[in-house]
């Protein structure tokens, strides 16, 4: 199981361990890929470029942008997972990666889980 917190925002997140440093994981609903990352951790998650990918953001937005395989710690486990980078700090939990874990959110407790099936 992992835990978190929701912050005083109302954003859910979880503590991860990437390239030897805790990063802030913010769990986004609203993206249903797997990964977005910081791009100061490619060089940290075996980084291996497979094509491209279009996202369709709000406001009805399309980008294009270079999609990567990926290793990546989570859960105690490392996980193939397909990502893109970015060049801010946060990083993005999309649901494609929560496939196999329920999501529970307690607002009012601000208190994230993530238990795996």
């Amino acid at each position: 199981m992992i835990a978190g917190s929701v912050t005083d925002d109302g954003v859910p997140t979880v503590e991860l361990h990437v390239g030897g440093q805790p990063w802030q994981g913010t769990i986004d609903t609203g993206f249903n890929g797997q990964l977005e990352l910081p791009e100061q951790l490619r060089g940290h998650v075996n980084a291996q470029l497979v094509g491209r990918a279009t996202s369709l953001l709000a406001a009805n937005q399309q980008i294009e942008e270079d999609l990567f395989l990926i290793d990546f710690p989570f859960d105690g486990r490392v996980v193939r997972a397909q990502a893109t980078f970015s060049d801010s700090d946060t990083l993005l939990i999309g649901t494609g990666l929560l496939t196999e874990y329920r999501l529970g959110i307690d607002f009012p407790a601000r208190t994230v889980t993530l238990d795996r099936d």
